[in-house]
């Protein structure tokens, strides 16, 4: 993204008041003093407005990428590979990712023991990088919209992680998308989705399926899952949280831990 470099509002290279504090007028002290301190505060208006304008155009780092920061749940997914080992076991061994960014996920499970994985990438990856782009021209990950059917056979992957996506899904495409997920898993589906109260951070980026993310509650969510017949996996919530707890590691997401469909 190009940035537009904030002009100055000096002409000929000059500040308010300057030119009327050295000119050789023959004006008393007490009205010198008074130009001087409103220069003063000149000035330091003038480089506050600097400083908010650099903000609004060269723009912050979590304003530059959906997924940085802290409401990054692809993110909070690589942080949480060692705790999601300690739950599954080897039902780590062939995994399939869907979210933004993807291809970090994968490269990191590709660096575990005895893992195998695959992504899936809803967003355009034009400016992605070359270890990237490997992975999609082998066919490791594949740039698709998750709206619509995944390519891929019923149980392909022992375990299917999802994050960054369902928060920009209405009901009308969840209920056909998180079942179409579900469906390619055959032990598990691990979904990361935001708090509610990342909503601010959220709404600042539109993502690339035209609109900003909707971030439901916990309650929300496990109400949902039933309507879509998916149990919550109680055997991996409670060896996540476990091994969680044991390292002091709190996500910054909603994770949600299902049964895959029998």
């Amino acid at each position: 993204m190009s940035r537009r470099q904030v002009g100055s509002t000096r002409r000929g290279g000059s500040l308010p008041f300057v030119g009327v504090i050295n000119s050789k007028s023959k004006s008393s002290p007490l009205v010198s003093v008074v130009l001087v301190v409103l220069g003063v505060i000149l000035l330091i208006g003038y480089a506050s407005r600097s400083s908010r304008s650099s903000g609004a155009f060269g723009g912050s780092r979590e304003a530059d990428s959906k997924i940085e920061g802290d409401f990054s749940c692809t993110a909070e997914v690589e942080r949480a590979i060692p705790f999601l080992k300690k739950a599954y076991g080897d039902s780590m061994h062939k995994v399939l990712h869907v979210g933004p960014d993807t291809c970090s996920v994968v490269s990191k499970l590709l660096k575990e023991e005895e893992t195998e994985a695959w992504g899936v990438e809803p967003y355009d990856i034009e400016d992605a990088d070359g270890i990237c782009k490997s992975l999609v021209h082998k066919g490791i990950v594949r740039v698709a919209d998750i709206k619509f059917p995944l390519p891929y056979k019923a149980k392909s992957f022992s375990l299917v992680i999802v994050s960054d996506t369902l928060d920009y899904l209405s009901t009308k495409f969840l209920n056909k998308t998180l079942p179409e997920i579900a469906r390619v898993s055959s032990d598990g589906l691990v979904i990361f989705t935001g708090y509610p109260g990342q909503q601010r951070a959220k709404v600042a980026e539109l993502s690339k399926f035209g609109r900003p993310a909707k971030l439901r509650s916990s309650s929300w969510w496990v109400r949902f899952f039933v309507q879509t017949s998916l149990e919550e996996n109680e055997a991996a919530i409670k060896k996540f949280e476990q091994a969680a707890s044991k390292n002091s590691y709190k996500p910054s997401c909603q994770v949600f831990h299902l049964n895959s469909y029998h």
